[in-house]
Order: structure tokens, then sequence, then C-alpha cells
């Protein structure tokens, strides 16, 4: 049930935010703000969308991402038009709900709590070291973009190690994964048919292979599936495969905007340096205070629910503005505010909660983590060679940049 402590006064106007609009485009966060201040709920327009309702506030926003009454499905999505033979592999783990969702989920979370990804430390610490080995022959004139050269390949490489795709076609999946970091619809539903033969692919090596993939996602799905046949489908495995390493693109958003963010307050960064210790609360703060989520996944009203006085009805779309959220004045002490040294009475909503909290969580944070500390440690005179308003996408949905120009 809706908890009854988050009711707030009832009313009949909501305020509407048009993610059309030339200021909302420019500047969501705020807008996002104003709409938090002004009451729980609002009502988004949202272009080839619908309306949807958005819980503003983070109490509304937590209790509403772990309420079963709001569920995700193939409707949350703006799903691409893919050829015929690639509809079977689209219905991913992240439209489904209550056992389905759970069954498919447990058998992948090993590979994915945090003790798995500090085990997985070294690994993503000698891919970092061979991204930035690279990044002083990329630095024409002593500058170069910090996206392309690494906080875009950084996450693809992880997560294929992490998951085993062949070393060979690796190059490969790094298109896929600007492709899905760029938001790019079009070039993504182009994708779509490498990237599904691309996880068959990676099944296909790991059946021929077996006793070579060791403690590797495919090699434990393949396994799961010999053992128990009706456990796992060949269409689940290869669904499986595909979403998790496009699902692992979220670091690259959320490392290139907190480089952004360190290098745009030296007060930060300096303590930072001073204190290489505090990297793990850092990367929590930067997570509450730039993370790339702007607008949780719409749900569908599975009934009518009443939200803070207002009828929602069956099957509208809702919402939480998490970066909204994440600011909110009512859960975080002066949260506009950058603080590194922050220790939060309660936890930011960066990878939502409840159900479909993000799986690869674990792994974004260590990843974010060693990436930040290397590339500081390794060029201690970086500098934004732009300004960082400059840089931001026009983009309601995500937080993310179009660029990060930096000199070594």
């Amino acid at each position: 049930m809706w908890n009854k402590h988050l009711e707030y006064a009832m009313t009949d106007t909501l305020p509407e935010i048009d993610l059309s609009r030339p200021e909302v485009l420019r500047d969501p966060l705020t807008a996002y703000g104003q709409a938090r201040e002004s009451g729980p709920l609002a009502r988004l327009l949202i272009p080839g969308f619908g309306p949807t309702y958005a819980l503003t506030r983070y109490d509304g926003a937590r209790v509403m991402l772990g309420d079963a009454r709001f569920e995700l499905d193939a409707t949350s999505y703006m799903r691409p038009e893919v050829p015929e033979d690639c509809l079977p592999y689209m219905r991913t783990m992240s439209e489904m709900n209550g056992a389905e969702h759970a069954r498919l989920r447990k058998l992948v979370a090993p590979a994915f709590t945090p003790r798995r990804a500090a085990e997985f430390r070294p690994r993503i610490a000698a891919i970092v070291d061979a991204l930035l080995d690279e990044l002083p022959a990329h630095a024409g004139g002593g500058e170069t973009d910090l996206l392309p050269h690494f906080a875009r390949p950084l996450p693809m490489d992880v997560i294929c190690a992490l998951v085993g795709i062949p070393e060979e076609d690796r190059p490969r999946w790094r298109e896929y994964g600007a492709t899905v970091a760029g938001a790019a619809g079009a070039d993504f539903a182009r994708a779509i048919p490498g990237i599904m033969a691309g996880a068959k692919a990676a099944v296909a090596a790991r059946r021929d292979h077996l006793d070579s993939a060791g403690g590797e996602v495919v090699g434990d799905l393949v396994r799961a599936q010999d053992e128990d046949g009706d456990r796992l489908s060949d269409i689940e495995i290869v669904t499986l495969v595909w979403h998790l390493v496009i699902a692992g693109q979220t670091p690259t958003n959320l490392i290139a905007n907190a480089v952004a963010a360190l290098l745009s307050h030296p007060d930060q960064l300096a303590a930072l340096r001073a204190d290489p210790a505090l990297m793990p609360r850092a990367v929590e703060e930067l997570i509450r205070w730039c993370g790339p989520a702007q607008l949780a996944v719409p749900r569908q009203a599975r009934g009518d629910v009443e939200l803070y006085g207002t009828a929602v009805p069956h099957g509208a779309k809702v919402t939480a503005l998490i970066s909204a959220a994440n600011r909110d004045p009512r859960a975080f002490d002066d949260p506009d505010r950058l603080d590194l040294a922050r220790v939060p009475a309660t936890g930011h909503l960066g990878f939502a909660h409840g159900p479909h909290f993000c799986l690869g969580a674990s792994i974004a944070r260590v990843q974010t983590q060693v990436a930040l500390t290397a590339l500081l440690r390794r060029f201690p005179r970086m500098a934004l060679a732009a300004p960082a308003e400059e840089l931001q996408a026009v983009d309601p949905g995500t937080r993310r940049l179009t660029a990060l120009p930096v000199t070594l």
C-alpha cells in the first residue's frame, strides 16, 4: 500500500513539464526542481509518448519505484523497429515483473554482487591503465576528448570481459556501446541485428569451449542450461547476454559527468587528491549530484491509483524525476552543493530502487572509482578545455555530455 506518511496536501492542479520546450531541453534539472518545489506530483508531456505522471520528491519516488502497483512492460520503452528475426530477443528482463523477472535475475545476480565486483577490480584496473596509456597519442596539441577515448570504451571493455565476449569481437561491441551511450535511437535500431548476432556468437563460442569459461556470465548461463534445460531457453540466454552487455554502458555517462564535475569544482578535486580514501564516498555523491539518470523508465499503473489526491487511471504511465529526487532538500542537506565528504542519511536513487534496482550497480561503482583514481593520478594537471555547461547534451532523460575535451 502507498505509505500514509508520504501524503501531502491534496491539489487539483498539477504542474506540467513539456519536454519539448526549449528551456526544459536546455536545463531539465532546473525545470524538474521547480516542479518538485511546486508539489510531490507533476505531469510530463513527452513527445511521442503521451502524458506521464511524475513523482518529484525523494520519498514518493522511492516508494513508487518499489511499489508492485506500477510495472515495467514493453510500453515503457520506445522500442525501435527491428527485423522480424530479432523480435524474439527484444523482450528483456527489464520488461518483466514478479516471478518471471525474479527467475532470470536470480540466475545472473551472482556475477554482479559487491564481492564479485571487488574481485574484478584488478581486471578493471588493467583495462583502465591500457586506455590511459593510449591517451597521449590522442592528444593533439596537448588536448584530447575523454569521451571517445576513455569514458565510452572503458565500460564496454569491462562488461565484455565480465560477461565473456570473445576478445576478437570486442572492437565491434565498442561501436555498439558508443551508439547506445550516445542515445541515438535510429542508429541503435540499425545496430540491433549486429548486436543479436554478436550475442549468439558469444553463446556459441562458450558452448563449444565450455571448459575454458571460468567465472564468466556466458559460461555460467550455458552451464545452467546444460544442467537443467528447463531453466533457460536459447532465446533467453541470447537475450540476457546482449541486454547485460548493452546495459553495462551506464558508467560511460557517469564517468564523463564525474570528471567534468570534479574539474569544475577545484575545492572538491583538491579534497579528493588530498584524501584518496574518500573516493568511494565521492563516487556516491557524484552519482547523486550528476548521475546520468534524470527520469526513471516509466511504469504502468496496474489499476486505478490515487497519488497525492490525483486519480491516476489504470494503464497510465508513471515515472520518477530521479535528478529532482536526488536534490530534494527534504532528503539531503544543501542538496545543490557538491560535497564529496557528504554522509547522507538516505541513499540516492541514481540506480533506481526496488525489484528493478540496477543489477550492475556494484560493478559501476567499482569501475568509476578505479577510473577516476587512475585518471587523476596519471594526469595531475588535467583541466577542462571548454566550459562544462557548453558540453551538456540536449536530453531531458539522461544527463550526458556531447564531448569531454581536456588538456593533459
